[in-house]
């Protein structure tokens, strides 16, 4: 069962011209990967069967999702080694730090693959990546599961990684679809700030200005001349509330570990109590 929302939380201050052009322009270009999607074309099928392989691969386990905040910076993440988890799009910036690798590592924002395809593909953690950025990366590779986006304006949780997801505006929500459909009972958030300094219009794609990045926990994460989209928090947690939903509903459910996260979606959780 597919859960939707209707997209209340956009403003009309924030319907510029360039942002709805933009918006078109994504739809447009999609087209042709959308088709390749729906008709198995372009190595889809077997990309399908190595995502249908995975589903309750991990029935009953749990995992964490670490998210990419400032946050990260101030836990003990020694205390997780021995635990499943899932790092997002730059995640491997914080490697040389700890004494553990993800276990899976999700990154479906076009932004971040194109600008980063080189890192991502030296990585040798299993893969979620944009089916729309496949040409970058090796098709055959057992390494990497592609996933279509929906580019709609109503965001829904899906149970089917081979079907068309929504991301909810952040890799986060990405994340605990891909949880779910892995069979993950608990799944713990941490780095799930939920909160930045940088203030502007929600997904509108810019170039960095700033010397250092201060709204991830490591400050060459969007370095000075990349380009990035300011996140709809808004969004995020309707996005966040659908995953409640579905896995309370299937007897599951999402913890927040965060330390000083904002969002206010999950029960929170003592990070150091809870894996201490």
């Amino acid at each position: 069962m597919v859960h939707k929302l209707l997209p209340d939380r956009l403003k009309t201050s924030q319907l510029t011209t360039k942002r709805l052009s933009e918006a078109l322009l994504r739809r447009v270009r999609d087209i042709p990967h959308s088709l390749a999607w729906r008709l198995n074309l372009q190595g889809a099928r077997s990309n399908k069967r190595r995502i249908r392989r995975l589903r309750d691969s991990r029935v009953g386990e749990r995992c964490v999702i670490m998210g990419n905040g400032p946050s990260l910076k101030t836990m003990d993440l020694g205390l997780i080694t021995e635990e499943i988890t899932f790092g997002l799009n730059r995640i491997y910036l914080l490697y040389p730090e700890i004494n553990f690798r993800p276990n899976y590592l999700a990154a479906v924002n076009e932004l971040v693959l194109k600008q980063f395809a080189d890192d991502f593909r030296g990585l040798k953690t299993p893969l979620f990546l944009n089916w729309n950025q496949r040409d970058q990366f090796d098709l055959q590779n057992e390494q990497y599961h592609f996933l279509k986006v929906h580019l709609g304006y109503k965001d829904y949780f899906s149970k089917d990684l081979a079907a068309p997801i929504s991301t909810g505006g952040t890799v986060t929500f990405v994340a605990m679809q891909i949880a779910y459909y892995l069979g993950f009972e608990e799944v713990i958030l941490i780095g799930v700030d939920h909160s930045f300094q940088q203030a502007g219009v929600p997904n509108l794609t810019e170039t960095r200005a700033e010397d250092a990045d201060v709204d991830h926990f490591h400050p060459d994460y969007f370095p000075k001349g990349t380009r990035w989209q300011l996140p709809d928090l808004e969004r995020s947690e309707l996005a966040y509330r659908l995953a409640r939903e579905a896995f309370e509903n299937d007897g599951r459910v999402i913890l927040d570990a965060t330390v000083d996260g904002r969002c206010q979606v999950f029960e929170k959780v003592d990070f150091q109590t809870y894996f201490g």
